[in-house]
């Protein structure tokens, strides 16, 4: 695992259907793809054997078939599908599809973070530091 910090930018457009941005971004851990459906257009029918997926759909309304059975999706949407479950997605609709795939597989290791009361404070557990206050208005933007 790198410990640089890394960037990457979804795409409206693509030549290819899927966008990888695991590599790009350096992650080890977890699987990251975007996916762009036009209209019509559908992926593999597929199932992963250990990971799980979850899809978050970013614009459109994405039908993901599972074992045969369409169950539809819409913006804002996040769906989980377990290994070893037959999958595949489809664009039935008249506008583009863009999703965020992420998969994994192993333990979760919950609350492993630290967190601080300022920027020169000692690392405590987040549950010991509360929400800082809103900021103010003179450090908006906007």
């Amino acid at each position: 695992m790198s410990d640089e910090i890394t960037t990457a930018r979804l795409q409206e457009t693509a030549p290819e259907r899927f966008v990888r941005l695991r590599k790009p971004l350096g992650v080890t851990s977890f699987g990251i793809n975007q996916m762009l459906l036009e209209p019509g257009q559908r992926m593999r029918i597929h199932l992963h054997e250990q990971q799980e997926e979850v899809y978050l759909v970013l614009a459109g309304r994405l039908t993901i078939v599972v074992e045969g059975e369409d169950r539809e999706f819409g913006p804002d949407e996040l769906v989980r599908i377990p290994p070893h479950v037959r999958r595949q997605l489809v664009n039935r609709g008249p506008e583009r599809v863009s999703l965020l795939a992420l998969g994994g597989s192993g333990d979760h290791e919950p609350r492993d973070a630290k967190a601080f009361h300022d920027w020169d404070g000692e690392p405590q557990d987040v549950a010991d530091v509360p929400l800082p206050d809103d900021l103010p208005e003179a450090e908006r933007r906007g």
